[in-house]
C-alpha cells in the first residue's frame, strides 16, 4: 500500500464536515485487518450511527450496538456463490496459490449466499436502536 492518511484522522475530518448536516451517519469501513475495523468501531462509538466492515467477504457474527449507541459488525459478508473462495472459482484460486503466478480469476458458480446487515437508527439522536445480521441461501 502507499502512504495514505490515517483513516482515524480522516474520519475526524469528515465528521467535522457533517456534524451540522445530519444525525444519521453510516460508515462502510473497507479494510482487511479485523483489528483495525474493531478499533475504528470503538473510536467512532457515539459519533456515528453504524460502522459496517466490508472487504473480506466472510460475514462475522459480532453484530452488536456499542455502549455509545453505534451499531457495529466486523464484516457484512458477500452476496455470491457459496461454493467459492470469496466469490471466485475454487480451483482457480487454489492453482493461483500453488503456482504463485498472478492470473485473472473466474467467478464461482452455484447456490448464492446472501449476506446483509439491517440497522435501525433513531433519526432524532442518530443512535442505533437495533442491528441484525441477515443471511439467506438463494437457490
Amino acid at each position: 500500500m502507499g502512504n495514505f492518511d490515517c483513516p482515524f484522522r480522516a474520519m475526524d475530518t469528515l465528521l467535522a464536515e457533517f456534524k451540522d448536516k445530519t444525525n444519521v451517519i453510516i460508515v462502510d469501513f473497507h479494510a482487511e485487518a479485523t483489528s483495525e475495523k474493531v478499533a475504528m468501531g470503538w473510536y467512532l462509538d457515539g459519533r456515528v450511527s453504524a460502522v459496517l466492515g466490508t472487504h473480506t467477504h466472510i460475514g462475522t457474527i459480532d453484530a452488536h450496538i456499542l455502549p455509545g449507541g453505534t451499531a457495529y459488525v466486523t464484516d457484512i459478508g458477500m452476496v455470491g456463490p457459496m461454493d467459492s473462495v470469496i466469490g471466485d472459482d475454487v480451483s482457480s484460486v487454489i492453482n493461483r496459490f500453488l503456482s504463485q503466478i498472478p492470473r485473472r480469476l473466474s467467478v464461482g458458480k452455484g447456490i448464492v449466499d446472501f449476506n446483509a446487515i439491517l440497522v435501525e437508527v433513531s433519526e432524532d439522536t442518530g443512535k442505533a436502536v437495533g442491528i441484525k445480521r441477515i443471511r439467506e441461501v438463494v437457490t
